[in-house]
Parts: C-alpha cells; structure tokens; sequence
C-alpha cells in the first residue's frame, strides 16, 4: 500500500489502532456557516464518522459571511484559551478557485482551513509557524460511496470535503505529509495588521489613531490597540471620528462604574480598549462599523 492509499484508508481508522499518543481528541471548530442550515452538522458528522474518539468545540458559526478578517480576529481573541487540539477555520470567500487549502503546525497544534489568512494570524500569537502543507483535494473519496451520496468532490463544500477529512486524518495520528505536499511556511497569506498610530503633540495633547476590529453582540467597540500598545497612563476623554464627530468618553475599568446613557473607555476581556455604553449599544449611539478610523485624544 502506497503513501496515497493508506493516507485514504487511515483517515477513518479504528481508535484503538493508533498509539494514545499520537491521538487528537479535541477540535476548535470556527466559521461563517451559520445554524441556520445544515453546513455545521455535515462537518460535525465527517468528523464523527472519520474520528469517532473526537470532541468538537464550537468557537463560532456567527461571522459575517465572508468577512476574512472577522474570522481572523476571533480566532485571534480565543487561541490563547484553547488547549491541546486541532483548529479548523473555515471562512471561504475562495472556494474553488486558486486559493490553497493548507494544514500548518504552529504552538504545538494544527491548523486547517483555506490559505487566505484566516488562521495566521493566531497561529503566530502562539509561537509561530513551524512547518505547513497544502492539502490534496483528493484527500476524501468516502463521499462517492453509498446511496443519498455525493459523486466525488464538489467544489463548493472543502469543509465537507477537504477540511473536515483532514483534521480527521491528523486526529487519528495520520502524518502530515500523507495529507499534502510540504511548502514554505512563509509563502501562506497573512492579513494586513490594523491601522494603529500614535503621536504625542508638543502641548501635552496625545492621540491614538486606530482601526474599529469587532463589534460584539452587545454593541461594545473594539479597537486594535490596547494599554500595551502605547507609552505611559492613557486617560482619554475624547473620542473623534467623521462618524461620531466629538464625543467625551470617560475611562473606566467596568461598564458599573458609568452612568445610563454615559459612554467610556475601557479595556475589555482581550486586553483592548473598547468603547462602551452602559446596558445599551455603544455602535448604536456612535454609528461606528468594523474599519472605521477614530482617533482618542487625552492631554
């Protein structure tokens, strides 16, 4: 048997064939699917009829459809809380086309999904990217076989088809290289880093400049820096954009310590500032969007 056919026979191998060691029992599953129709399920079932042995955690299905970055960010957000296990990012504006689809090791842990950036970024939050490949489409066959089945790939649905096999193979202990062919790690996209400036005026006066990165259910501002990101104590007070034009903000350390109707600055769970409301939509009373340019201004 050949490295093609036993990399094809292995992805759905019996647990107990595999050394304990050499297992994966946990997936970090994150996309732009939805819930409301069945493209998560169909994952989840691959992964359970592949690797039965598997946990899959669902960091989120709720990113705006398409939106790259968004994708990028949250895993960003979560990877330093996720142990031990497999990540499978799947936001696919390209599927089909050119764009690789590509497994890479990085902190001690695999990541697959499309080669368009999604997974970089948290990859080298945790240590960087030590070796990478790009996927063989051919990867699944199982889906030609059986009644109600697909005939062979389809070429809108790699997390069905591409994806899912894979993080199944390397679960089950499966070498990297039976997936794919080796590459140069750093020939993966990466995405551009967020607008991010600071300067200090000769009166006193300083001033962030900075991308909007998230707005989360509750209407509460995100921006791509935090107080590690700049020099000294930072107390802003105002905040200006061409959307909000002059606001006043007050720093806070939580959303208790403002008043109904009061908007501050605080840092939020992931070490960012995010500009906030108390009980009520903060992207709602600024107008503010995901890319919008503000700049907070303190003396």
């Amino acid at each position: 048997m050949d490295r093609r056919e036993r990399s094809q026979s292995d992805l759905n191998v019996d647990s107990a064939a595999k050394a304990p060691g050499s297992r994966v029992d946990t997936v970090f599953f994150l996309s732009d699917y939805g819930l409301r129709d069945e493209f998560v399920g169909v994952v989840h079932a691959v992964l359970r009829r592949l690797a039965p042995h598997v946990t899959v955690i669902d960091l989120s299905h709720e990113i705006p459809p398409f939106d790259v970055f968004s994708g990028a960010e949250a895993l960003s957000r979560a990877i330093p809380h996720l142990g031990p296990g497999v990540v499978l990012g799947i936001v696919d504006p390209g599927v089909g086309g050119s764009r690789r689809g590509v497994a890479f090791e990085a902190g001690g842990r695999w990541f697959v999904g499309p080669d368009n950036g999604l997974l970089t970024g948290a990859a080298e939050l945790v240590g960087g990217i030590t070796q990478a490949i790009e996927l063989r489409p051919s990867i699944e066959r199982q889906f030609a076989e059986g009644p109600g089945r697909a005939r062979g790939r389809s070429a809108t649905f790699d997390g069905r088809d591409v994806f899912a096999p894979a993080v199944a193979g390397l679960c089950n202990g499966l070498e990297a290289g039976d997936l794919g062919a080796m590459i140069d790690h750093s020939s993966l996209v990466r995405l551009p880093a967020p607008h991010l400036r600071w300067r200090r005026g000769v009166d006193g006066v300083s001033e962030l400049e900075v991308a909007v990165t998230w707005i989360d259910r509750f209407g509460n501002v995100q921006v791509a820096a935090g107080p590690q990101d700049l020099p000294g104590r930072v107390v802003p007070v105002q905040l200006v954009s061409t959307v909000t034009g002059t606001l006043q903000l007050r720093a806070v350390r939580s959303f208790s310590e403002l008043t109904a109707g009061e908007l501050g600055l605080l840092v939020d769970a992931n070490g960012r500032f995010a500009i906030v409301s108390r009980e009520e939509s903060a992207a709602k009373r600024t107008g503010l969007q995901v890319g919008d340019i503000v700049r907070l201004i303190w003396s």
